[in-house]
């Protein structure tokens, strides 16, 4: 009995939910100790030179309904998803997905002053793992995949709901909506790339 439970523990522990629980404890952590000034996304303060908060940012956010959101958000989209994923695997998709977001609001946004919150990068974990559902014959990732586009494609012309931009207390940034979209297609084909390579290697040793 004992054996089954450690082996249980053993499980959870090397699945994406104990990454998870750690983000949510890190963020609600981070909510409390109120670390903007350090942390978030701040452009002026990144061409300076702290580049922590190309993903330090992804961890704050604006009030306490912006951080019920995001978490719920991240829960969802591995409750979704979590079958595609090791540890190892999903904290290296989860840094590239943060950092990629930091990066490409840096590079391709000079009016974005500031920014937080998980929105963005979960776009982009959302994308890899409907595009990753397509990958392993689940029909419903084309309309997940599909779903997300028309959504990011929606913002990018009409903005996000009032509603939304009332309950979080600030501008929804959907320009990080798009940048998570494009990261999570980006970071899938070099996934996709690097597996090729490999095969063809190991193919031809």
């Amino acid at each position: 009995m004992m054996f089954i439970a450690s082996t249980k523990i053993r499980l959870w522990l090397s699945s994406s939910y104990s990454l998870v629980v750690l983000v949510t404890i890190v963020c609600i952590g981070l909510y409390f100790l109120n670390l903007a000034d350090s942390l978030a996304y701040r452009r002026v303060e990144i061409g300076d030179g702290e580049y922590w908060r190309l993903l330090t940012g992804n961890l704050l956010h604006t009030n306490v309904w912006h951080l019920i959101m995001n978490l719920a958000g991240l829960w969802v989209i591995v409750l979704l998803h979590h079958t595609h994923y090791r540890l190892l695997h999903f904290s290296l998709l989860f840094i590239a997905c943060s950092l990629l977001q930091g990066l490409g609001l840096y590079l391709f946004y000079p009016g974005l002053i500031g920014y937080v919150g998980l929105s963005g990068m979960l776009h982009g974990l959302f994308t890899y793992g409907a595009i990753k559902d397509i990958t392993v014959g689940l029909k419903s990732g084309y309309l997940l995949l599909l779903g997300v586009i028309i959504k990011v494609s929606y913002e990018q012309i009409y903005g996000a709901s009032r509603e939304v931009t009332e309950m979080i207390g600030a501008r929804v940034a959907t320009e990080a909506h798009l940048v998570g979209v494009v990261s999570g297609i980006l970071i899938f084909l070099l996934v996709y790339a690097v597996r090729f390579l490999n095969k063809q290697c190991a193919d031809t040793v």
